[in-house]
């Protein structure tokens, strides 16, 4: 096994390469007055060609199979990198105004994040996804406590960085249940064994609970209830930009993880695992949403619209088939472009209004600033789920994966989610409401968004119409998932 081995690895290995340039380029122009622009401009740049490079890399193994890059993966790593792609553009006016002097520390750490979760979308074996997580979870710390000298942003990366702690540990206990049960950490030989053992009875204690201190620890980056706690608090003192990376990519990353690894290696415990899920996507879409219409910060709001959107999510995981990893997909793309255009409208609006996030400050949007509030509009509508926009049909799919499973069980939790969904859409009408119909002697003063801003809605917004009418997307990803 030689330094080839890392030939197999074209994905990770421009993102580090990226990091090299990015790094030295930070060097080079720290004294330049258009550090942050130039650096902006380097960091698309190469974002648009490890995307265009991931298109031709074929399906590939390294070091005996602990890296196992499926072409399910490589497309997966194409949509975390668009989500990074939209957090980079729509971040350089905030970097510009308020983070001038540490825009390269920024971009460094972005492509430090998004390297842990390419590794964690391509591992085969459990201790190549922990490495995978933690290069995730260590960055993105930083990346929440960017803002240091604010009180949310300190208390905010505190409470990220000790639950991701705890549950780092809680994970780690976990995999050694599975590991002293039957031996192994690659995904193929832990589902072989369980197999074996199964008609045995006597390792499934042992095997169930390492399961479930797994699933505990993953919950974590998912936000799935009842490991969400630290959620509202770090959404809210995050940079906004930050929050936004927060909540899709990271949150897409896991999604895809927690179903392969799901299928690879604890396939044989499907029963087990199963029951389990659908107890957490009825708590977490139920109580998201309750909670959700009680806030009046808007980036406390999408925290609790996060954490039902991960419910909604992890209905693709029952269906356990090539249907359900096309759904989680589908799901995920649509989530990147839509969410990642209300936090644009809200970085936008918080550049422009003293800083802050008040759902307040959205009363009467639409005199002033017609355009930022309809495309605010199309967005919530399509995390809605409201056709005929790309929400619409993202859940439809995720619904359809789930009821292929056949059971009373899954149809009841599909109906459940189904339920909430007219929940969900009250509380998104809230914002428009805020915007469209609200009177307020001191509506937000007309302005116009930043060239970065526009470029991000213009992406986003694209994607919300798009994604919906071109079927050939999803029998893209369908194709993809033949193997995961």
């Amino acid at each position: 096994m030689g330094y080839s081995q890392f030939l197999n690895m074209i994905p990770e290995a421009l993102l580090v390469l990226a990091l090299i340039l990015v790094f030295f380029a930070d060097f080079c122009l720290m004294k330049s007055e258009r550090k942050t622009a130039l650096l902006s401009k380097l960091t698309v740049m190469l974002l648009i060609c490890n995307m265009v490079m991931m298109t031709t890399v074929a399906p590939a193994e390294a070091f005996g199979g602990m890296y196992v890059a499926t072409k399910a993966a490589n497309v997966m790593k194409i949509i975390l990198s668009l989500g990074t792609l939209i957090v980079v553009i729509m971040a350089q006016p905030w970097l510009e105004n308020e983070a001038k002097k540490y825009a390269g520390e920024f971009y460094l750490l972005v492509f430090s994040t998004l390297l842990g979760m390419f590794i964690m979308t391509s591992s085969g074996n459990f201790l190549m996804f922990f490495l995978g997580l933690e290069t995730a979870s260590v960055p993105m710390a930083c990346l929440v406590a960017f803002d240091k000298y604010k009180k949310n942003s300190a208390e905010g990366a505190a409470k990220y960085i000790l639950t991701a702690t705890f549950s780092s540990g809680v994970m780690l206990y976990g995999l050694s249940f599975v590991y002293g049960s039957v031996g192994t950490l690659y995904f193929d030989d832990v589902a072989q064994r369980i197999g074996f053992f199964a008609q045995y009875k006597s390792q499934l204690p042992m095997l169930i609970m390492g399961l479930v201190f797994f699933f505990s620890g993953l919950g974590f980056k998912l936000s799935l209830v009842p490991f969400h706690f630290w959620t509202a608090d770090t959404y809210q003192g995050a940079p906004t930009a930050v929050t936004g990376y927060l909540s899709v990519v990271s949150k897409g990353a896991a999604a895809f993880a927690l179903m392969a690894i799901f299928v690879k290696a604890f396939g044989p415990l499907t029963e087990y695992w199963e029951y389990l899920l659908y107890i957490v996507i009825v708590l977490s879409i139920t109580i998201a949403n309750l909670f959700a219409i009680r806030q009046s910060e808007l980036k406390r709001f999408m925290a609790f619209s996060s954490i039902s959107q991960a419910g909604y999510i992890m209905l693709a995981v029952i269906g356990a088939s090539q249907t359900g990893m096309a759904a989680l997909m589908y799901y995920v793309l649509v989530y990147v472009v839509a969410n990642m255009a209300v936090f644009t409208v809200i970085s936008t609006v918080e550049q422009n209004n003293g800083g802050t996030t008040m759902m307040s400050s959205y009363d009467g949007l639409y005199q002033t600033n017609p355009k930022l509030a309809f495309l605010m509009t199309l967005a919530l509508f399509s995390l809605a789920g409201i056709p005929p926009f790309a929400g619409m049909f993202s859940k439809f799919f995720v619904f359809m994966a789930a009821a292929q499973q056949g059971s009373f069980w899954a149809y009841f939790v599909v109906f459940i989610a189904l339920v909430n969904t007219v929940v969900s859409l009250y509380y998104y009408l809230l914002i428009v409401k805020a915007m469209y119909i609200k009177q307020t002697d001191t509506p937000l003063p007309s302005f116009h968004a930043d060239g970065s801003s526009r470029i991000a809605l213009v992406i986003c917004t694209t994607g919300i119409v798009l994604f919906g009418i071109c079927s050939y997307i999803y029998d893209w990803l369908f194709a993809a998932s033949a193997t995961f």
